[in-house]
């Protein structure tokens, strides 16, 4: 084969076969952290050979389940037009995207980010780059004080973890910590969950890189 000869493109079947698969994979690991690749070609009703075929070892798999994570950033960064919105707004959406995935995926993103390799980062450099348009583009309108994207995107990522973490219903979701009503809602309401997450996550990411936080109530 020359050097030059395009890799041969998996076969639909395949593809279909390695979806199904990743799809057990959420399922199962969200039961089981410790979960077989075994248990898993069962939920997803494959012969296990079929999933040792697609994936060698329970490191394969899970390192695929991190491009898929990958891919997730990558789509929020581009549906929040971070490089053509207003940055505050852009900063606003992406949040919200990326809060939603992370609670209807928490388990799974918890155990795909404890397999990262010490050093390693969680995210490609494509998202990296893409997310640190972002901070340039809030340091040059105002918005934040801190002038370093990569210092911004490790507090941004810092802060995610704990308002990702945070039970339903806690205080710290409440626009105002002395009205148990907000967090009341968001304790039984999915919607009001993620609204409340994702101002905290704004406010908080704001308040730590030098800007201004939003009014209560507002939205930018």
């Amino acid at each position: 084969m020359s050097a030059h000869t395009p890799p041969r493109p998996v076969r639909a079947d395949a593809e279909r076969n390695i979806a199904r698969i990743l799809t057990a994979a959420r399922t199962v690991l969200a039961d089981d952290p410790t979960a077989s690749l075994e248990r898993i070609a069962d939920e997803a009703g494959l012969a296990r050979a079929t999933v040792h075929r697609r994936f060698a070892s329970r490191k394969a798999l899970l390192e695929a389940l991190r491009a898929q994570l990958d891919e997730q950033y990558l789509h929020a960064l581009h549906k929040a037009k971070v490089t053509t919105a207003p940055p505050l707004v852009a900063l606003h959406r992406v949040t919200e995207l990326v809060i939603e995935w992370k609670l209807s995926h928490r388990l799974v993103m918890d155990i795909v980010a404890a397999g990262t390799h010490s050093g390693e980062p969680l995210l490609s450099a494509e998202v990296q780059d893409c997310a640190q348009v972002l901070f340039r583009r809030l340091h040059a309108a105002g918005a934040i004080a801190a002038s370093s994207p990569s210092w911004c995107l490790r507090v941004y990522l810092a802060i995610l973890d704990e308002v990702h973490n945070i039970p339903a219903g806690a205080p710290e979701l409440s626009a105002d910590s002395t009205d148990s009503a907000d967090s009341a809602a968001a304790e039984t309401d999915p919607d009001a969950d993620l609204a409340a997450r994702t101002r905290l996550q704004v406010t908080t990411v704001l308040g730590a890189l030098g800007g201004a936080s939003p009014a209560k109530g507002s939205r930018p």
